[in-house]
């Protein structure tokens, strides 16, 4: 069965879901009008090539670093990688009055899925600028459906295959003709392509170096094809196609390439033995150029889009991204067959795939009524999904780049430090594969929750919400949060607070709630634990203190606490750690 198209007002638990789905950061006001919005406007309004960000500051000098070469005596290049890695934190949760904040923000969801396909580790890669470069060659394929044809998933795999970056990564800079490594073949076969099949129902091979799907034979191939390139520490070489640094080659004389293997490629079997060879009208005197290395190199990439299993792998991949990790034969035949045609014939694109996912009635299933649809469960949120949507619910946004950019820088590196202690090096994944919650079978988003990390998690939450303590760098003010956004509703007690954290979960006796009355009793008993000291009762205290609060400071000291308690109940909780 294919993905069929959600129609009819999307409300607010699907609103909700949406946003959580496909952005960083959303607030109170985005779900209330994304619930009057169908699935199809919802995503309109999200998928638009908006502003692009402008190049990170060197807080030191006030004047960007990324186009030119550090003097001696500049910030040092182990500083500006933070730098980098807090600017992009800053494109994930914009300014809550930036006019594209919404539509910045799903892109950089975009951005992040690429990155988490196409791995980077900062500690391989060890330059700023390969690091900034890298991350605006993604940004620039990741809203492609309104682009021109070159711009797709396709394109990009070339191009990523000559970025500073990945080569670093990779050591393709030793990848030399009678001396090949292998590194980035294996890995742009195994992960950035053509992949091993579906986790757990892949045949087993019975050959060895047989991968059912290419094979040693077809890694070996590849590495020589990729042989004679160089990294470009002065990112003077650029890529004609996207405006951006790549890498050189290892020039000879005369306009030759001097470390190409000029041989015929031979692949396996398994990839039809395909032959690439260079092209005659492309050599110098007879060997290799620069022109006839780029046209091996769209040799090797056709080849690879040529396999059936290559849009499976990209497919399945978004699948597990916006929808849930579980894929077996019956989705991989229909759901994952059915994107594979989209991608396929949007030519290699990623963004209509993303836009059929999240406008389809299976990508809804889970908030319909009706149990026997809900066939996904929830996404553990990554601890950066995690800091941004709370973050950005809250409208906590940081100090200003503009007037007060080395706290702002600091204030996103005190998030990353948070990441790490939740389980999550930022941009420092242990394996090339890059972090397990996006491969790893069987276990996936569940990598992401241990005994350590899980009370990482609730303290990370305890941390933001405590704004008594003058050490924390990231906080959220709850009691301003209310009071915007509640004033005339918080009389009422936690309900409308609830319906605005959770509204998957409304109490049982309203339509469509989920929430049984044991469970909308504990909440309701988290947030009255400071005020059941004043003899009238919680609700009391609430009523009579809430609408003076600000004339009357004790309270609003008293007030702070029960909603605090009551946010810490909420944000803890499994229905707001799911995605």
């Amino acid at each position: 069965m294919p993905f069929t198209l959600h129609t009819g007002s999307l409300g607010k638990k699907k609103a909700l879901h949406l946003l959580r789905r496909t952005c960083f950061s959303y607030t109170k006001a985005d779900v209330d009008t994304f619930a009057g919005y169908t699935a199809s406007q919802a995503v309109d309004a999200l998928f638009q090539n908006k502003s692009e960000p402008s190049a990170p500051i060197d807080p030191s000098t006030g004047l960007t670093w990324v186009d030119t070469i550090p003097a001696s005596g500049d910030t040092k290049d182990g500083d500006l990688q933070g730098y980098f890695k807090a600017w992009w934190l800053r494109q994930m949760l914009p300014k809550i009055d930036d006019p594209d904040r919404l539509s910045n923000s799903a892109r950089e969801k975009v951005v992040f899925w690429m990155h988490t396909f196409f791995t980077a580790i900062q500690e391989k890669i060890a330059s700023s600028r390969a690091l900034y470069y890298q991350n605006v060659l993604l940004r620039k394929f990741a809203f492609d459906g309104a682009q021109p044809a070159a711009i797709n998933f396709k394109v990009l795999t070339k191009k990523i295959s000559l970025d500073n970056g990945m080569v670093a990564l990779l050591d393709g800079q030793l990848n030399v003709k009678g001396s090949p490594n292998e590194n980035y073949a294996r890995e742009l076969f195994e992960l950035y392509s053509i992949g091993k099949g579906l986790p757990g129902y892949t045949p087993a091979a019975t050959t060895l170096g047989d991968y059912i799907y290419f094979t040693e034979q077809d890694v070996q191939a590849a590495a020589r094809v990729l042989s004679g390139y160089d990294l470009d520490d002065k990112l003077l070489t650029i890529d004609p196609d996207t405006s951006l640094p790549r890498v050189k080659v290892k020039a000879g004389t005369g306009g030759t390439v001097s470390a190409h293997d000029p041989d015929d490629k031979i692949f396996s079997d398994r990839l039809g033995n395909k032959v690439i060879s260079a092209n005659a009208a492309l050599l110098v005197t007879g060997k290799p150029s620069e022109a006839s290395m780029l046209d091996e190199l769209d040799q090797l990439i056709n080849l690879i889009y040529e396999q059936p299993e290559t849009g499976k792998h990209v497919c399945r991949r978004l699948y597990r991204y916006y929808v849930y990790h579980a894929i077996n034969p019956n989705i991989d035949n229909d759901l994952i067959a059915d994107l594979v045609t989209t991608f396929t014939g949007s030519g290699f694109k990623i963004e209509p795939v993303i836009r059929k996912i999240v406008t389809s009635t299976q990508f809804y299933d889970s908030m319909d009524a009706d149990v026997k649809n809900d066939n996904f469960g929830g996404i553990i949120k990554s601890p950066v999904e995690l800091a941004m949507n709370t973050l950005g619910m809250f409208e906590a946004n940081g100090p200003d780049v503009q007037t007060d950019l080395l706290n702002n820088y600091n204030y996103f590196l005190k998030l990353i430090e948070y990441f790490g202690d939740m389980g999550m090096n930022f941009f420092n994944p242990s394996d090339v594969a890059g972090f397990e919650a996006y491969y790893q079978y069987p276990i996936f988003n569940r990598a992401w929750i241990n005994s350590m990390n899980l009370s990482q998690r609730y303290n990370f939450i305890r941390k933001t919400t405590n704004t008594a303590s003058v050490d924390n760098v990231v906080t959220i003010d709850v009691y301003a949060f209310v009071k915007k956004h509640f004033d005339t509703e918080a009389t009422a007690g936690i309900e409308p607070l609830l319906k605005a954290v959770l509204p998957y979960f409304l109490p049982m006796s309203e339509v469509g709630g989920e929430i049984t009355t044991e469970r909308y009793e504990y909440f309701k008993q988290r947030f009255s634990q400071l005020g059941a000291v004043d003899p009238l009762g919680a609700n009391n205290f609430w009523v009579q203190r809430w609408p003076g609060a600000d004339g009357y400071e004790p309270y609003r000291i008293d007030i702070t606490g029960m909603l605090t308690d009551l946010f810490n109940s909420l944000l803890q909780s499994p229905e707001y750690q799911l995605a």
